[in-house]
């Protein structure tokens, strides 16, 4: 599984690219003078149904290589049929590239609060000019 979600976070780069130029006025002073997080909910909102779209093929592929799609299917469908057990995603290429793409935006999170909140991540200049307004 984690193999199938590494190869699938190559795909990533020029989406984020993408969601990065087409950064309009409002969107940047919403993320410099939002929470903590707004630029993650930025980049989530313009980006999560294309990366699903580019990370669901990859991982499918992976998966079907070695059969085991068809393994977790089965086997959870079990599990499922069991009593008082919570209900599980039978489809392991859906569940995969929903919890990839959390990781990637729980990454972008971690790096946000990192800049946001320590002077010594803020890397570049531009980096540090914008967010000194903010200290």
């Amino acid at each position: 599984m984690n193999r199938a979600a590494e190869d699938a976070v190559k795909e990533a780069t020029p989406v984020f690219i993408t969601a990065v130029k087409e950064i309009k006025f409002e969107d940047a002073k919403t993320i410099l003078l939002g929470n903590d997080s707004a630029a993650t909910e930025y980049l989530t909102s313009k980006t999560q149904a294309a990366l699903y779209q580019k990370f669901q093929p990859v991982i499918k592929n992976s998966f079907s290589k070695v059969g085991a799609d068809k393994i977790w299917s089965n086997l959870i469908q079990k599990y499922n049929s069991l009593p008082f057990t919570k209900s599980v995603n039978t489809d392991l290429t859906d569940y995969v590239t929903t919890e990839a793409l959390k990781g990637v935006y729980k990454m972008i999170a971690v790096e946000e609060t990192e800049i946001r909140t320590k002077v010594s991540s803020r890397s570049t200049d531009l980096l540090r000019r914008v967010f000194a307004i903010q200290d």
